[in-house]
């Protein structure tokens, strides 16, 4: 019995010390330069608490936030580094945080789903959110959890940040109503529930989710009908910084580093078909999809060369799905 109670304790004792921990930590600056922001109130809906795990070097490794309140440490947070307060009422909605991984290929994913809303005077107004899956391979990544804590934390702060002076929506939401903020706030959204989208040129997701195309932008094809580029009303070719896609007979066509790609519409929603690879090139992909939430894919990412069909310039090795558009911030879902 001895020998059993000492062979189970060592087993014990042996899992423990094969059990690592990596910390997400909250370190990044979330100053809000223009010291508009009053708080930052955090709101835990995640039904699981816990991150995940994942394989490293042969050890099981957890992903934990350094505290035991999550809500607590992103506050205390946000009051260390905003000493001068505004007036706004900033509030984060953490729905999702979770690490999973396969154990056959030891590839990792982390799905996050975080709102922000300001509070005004107990109604709340959707601002942004982050919402997607982001991959890990060991093959291509050196340190899986190294690399997972840093990508949560910059999620984290990157958010918090574009929060503080990103145009939030004009529906108000009771609190009471927060779970279901997506459905209230998507029978405002005018493309989502126009007849028709009207045609033009859209320099942005706002202006599109608006339907207010920008005045005096026009598509420039040559003879064969393909897209060379955008113009202003001065015959000036636009840089694609600038631009976010156009609607031509009542079809969307959406900018991408593959050219324009039409941007139909079904019962979930608005997609590109396209992959992860065409979208967020896999030099750094992950990097550019938590970027993203700051304003869309970047115009250097994108190229000069524009052309409605993207032919020539994807590879037809890539496997193709129906890449699905986030209502709310425009940003592609994985």
């Amino acid at each position: 019995m001895k020998r059993l109670i000492v062979f189970l304790f060592l087993s014990v004792s042996g899992w423990a010390s094969a059990q690592k921990t990596e910390l997400i930590k909250l370190n990044q600056n979330i100053k809000d330069k223009s010291s508009r922001t009053k708080s930052l109130t955090v709101i835990d809906n995640r039904p699981d608490k816990s991150i995940g795990t994942v394989t490293y070097k042969g050890e099981t490794v957890d992903l934990k936030f350094p505290g035991s309140n999550l809500k607590s440490d992103i506050e205390t947070w946000f009051a260390e580094d905003n000493k001068a307060r505004g007036n706004n009422d900033i509030v984060l909605l953490l729905e999702e945080i979770k690490v999973s991984e396969f154990k056959e290929t030891q590839l990792a994913k982390a799905k996050v789903k975080i709102s922000s809303f300001i509070n005004r005077n107990g109604r709340y107004y959707f601002i942004n959110r982050y919402n997607n899956t982001l991959d890990f391979n060991p093959k291509l990544t050196p340190n899986v959890p190294r690399t997972i804590s840093m990508a949560l934390s910059t999620i984290l702060s990157t958010l918090i940040n574009d929060s503080y002076s990103h145009i939030a929506f004009s529906t108000p939401i009771a609190e009471a109503d927060l779970n279901n903020y997506e459905a209230i706030v998507g029978k405002n959204i005018k493309y989502l529930n126009v007849p028709e989208l009207a045609s033009g040129v859209y320099t942005d997701f706002r202006s599109f989710y608006l339907q207010t195309p920008k005045e005096g932008y026009y598509v420039d094809k040559n003879k064969k009908g393909k897209v060379t580029g955008i113009k202003n009303r001065e015959n000036l070719l636009i840089s694609s910084e600038e631009i976010f896609g156009y609607v031509e007979d009542g079809k969307a066509y959406r900018l991408t580093p593959v050219g324009f790609l039409e941007m139909p519409k079904d019962d979930k929603g608005y997609y590109v078909v396209s992959s992860r690879q065409e979208l967020f090139p896999p030099q750094n992909n992950n990097a550019m999809m938590i970027g993203a939430m700051t304003g869309g894919m970047l115009g250097a990412l994108i190229g000069a060369a524009i052309d409605s069909s993207g032919s020539g310039r994807r590879n037809p090795n890539t496997e193709l799905s129906n890449v699905y558009i986030d209502p709310l911030t425009g940003e592609y879902s994985f």
